[in-house]
């Protein structure tokens, strides 16, 4: 543990700006003393002396000119039994910026520190309150884009994918133990696993961590969201859709092409599915007479139209089919998507037979933007064509962060290595190695075998007061 870890530190915890209420957190060996110096309740009574895991009327004194600068609720929750595990006080103040601002400046006086990024988490994983993949569920909770991406953090957070991870790593530790016995005490006659015996719970053993492995996509698009652009040439009416399936006006709608010059971005909850609608720049054939600002916006609807999870093919079905719409028809084969004939309250005028011969295989829905015929439709393509692409809305247990899954993968490799020698009769040495190896790696996802760049790295991405 670092020197620094056993400081007290103080943020404010509740997000900048004018609301209700504001809280600054304190936490550490200091916490309670600052609070006996700063608070005077109106019972005339110290905070040292209050019970964990109570809240009391006061107000905030600055000790150096005895004024009073806030009316406040103080919570006093005590070590062990707090979110960090050390004592804590929560000063629940006005929710304006001035007033906490002068608060936690009294609080750093007393003679503690700024918080870094997720120190508070960081502190409670530290003190063996939460491990670190049920510390790193704190931020998936409150990055959470969907009722099923916050199911998936609060599995997560109880704990239940921490003990799945220990109870593999509690099997391969059984394995490695064996083997060294038998390394250790080759005259001794114990009872220990046959190699047939041990390659069977290494296969068992290494197709449950593959199974883990594979849930990472779906995990990743539950936690950030499913990648969805809307796409084609110009005046189509895709920022008119966007509005449209969003049910408020996001993007401006003008009748003049261009009008779309950067990508706009906002969620949609669709059945538990969070998908992250793209309005993108119309396309053009010859975008060399665009000015700067609409050739980026070009790019980057390019760019969008690459990484996309589900592609949102726009036709302006009032209008026989362009060129710039053909060849749109042909990039997008073979990608998952919808083909959209936007204007359905207009006279047809794409000829469906045109569609069936340059094929991009794309369910057709038609749609109005502007009367909001087929909308319902498409909300419910748009989760079926996740479906049909192997989401699996079933599964309670999935892993969310790229970390895990190297993690996952090494321990895998590993897991393998040790299992080929064992059946190429090496050396049991060499077995040892690679399940030793094996269990390191799955540490690493529990915080048992973490190195401290990772660590850094991970907290740093939390608010500071979290």
């Amino acid at each position: 543990m670092r020197v620094k870890d056993r400081d007290t530190i103080a943020a404010i915890s509740t997000p900048m700006g004018e609301g209700g209420i504001g809280i600054v957190r304190a936490s550490g060996p200091l916490a309670l003393a600052i609070a006996d110096r700063l608070f005077q309740s109106s019972r005339r009574t110290k905070p040292s002396t209050f019970p964990s895991h109570t809240l009391h009327q006061g107000f905030i004194i600055d000790p150096e000119r005895g004024e009073k600068v806030d009316e406040v609720l103080l919570a006093i929750m005590r070590s062990p039994h707090s979110y960090t595990a050390e004592d804590i006080i929560e000063i629940n103040g006005h929710g304006g910026l001035v007033p906490l601002l002068r608060i936690l400046e009294l609080v750093l006086e007393e003679g503690a520190r700024l918080a870094d990024p997720g120190e508070f988490t960081r502190r409670a994983f530290l003190n063996g309150r939460i491990d670190l993949a049920q510390a790193e569920a704190v931020l998936e909770i409150v990055r959470a884009k969907s009722e099923r991406g916050l199911k998936l953090a609060m599995r997560h957070l109880d704990g239940t994918l921490s003990r799945r991870i220990k109870e593999l790593r509690g099997r391969l530790l059984s394995l490695s133990a064996e083997v060294e016995a038998a390394i250790d005490f080759p005259e001794e006659d114990l009872q220990i696993l046959s190699e047939a015996g041990m390659e069977k719970e290494m296969e068992k053993v290494l197709q449950e961590l593959r199974g883990l492995t594979s849930s990472f996509q779906e995990g990743r698009l539950f936690q950030e969201g499913i990648v969805t652009a809307l796409i084609g040439r110009s005046n189509v009416g895709k920022s008119s859709l966007f509005n449209a399936l969003l049910q408020r006006e996001r993007a401006i709608v003008t009748p003049y092409p261009g009008t779309t010059r950067d990508s706009l971005e906002e969620v949609l909850s669709l059945e538990g599915l969070p998908f992250r609608l793209i309005d993108t720049a119309g396309m053009r054939r010859d975008d060399s007479r665009l000015d700067l600002a609409e050739q980026e916006g070009v790019e980057r609807g390019k760019a969008w139209m690459e990484k996309a999870d589900l592609l949102l093919l726009v036709i302006d079905g009032s209008e026989a089919l362009t060129e710039q719409d053909r060849g749109l028809l042909r990039e997008v084969k073979g990608r998952k998507g919808l083909l959209l004939l936007n204007k359905a309250d207009l006279e047809v005028q794409v000829k469906t037979r045109e569609l069936a011969v340059l094929g991009p295989d794309l369910p057709c829905l038609k749609v109005s933007a502007r009367t909001g015929a087929g909308l319902g439709q498409l909300r419910e393509a748009m989760v079926e064509a996740m479906k049909k692409g192997g989401l699996d809305l079933t599964q309670d247990l999935v892993i969310t962060h790229l970390h895990h899954r190297k993690a996952l993968e090494e321990a895998e490799r590993a897991l393998l290595r040790g299992k080929e020698a064992l059946s190429h009769g090496l050396s049991s040495e060499f077995v040892g190695l690679d399940l030793r190896e094996s269990v390191d790696a799955l540490g690493e996802i529990t915080g048992e075998t973490t190195s401290e760049d990772l660590l850094a790295e991970i907290f740093s991405r939390f608010c500071i007061g979290k």
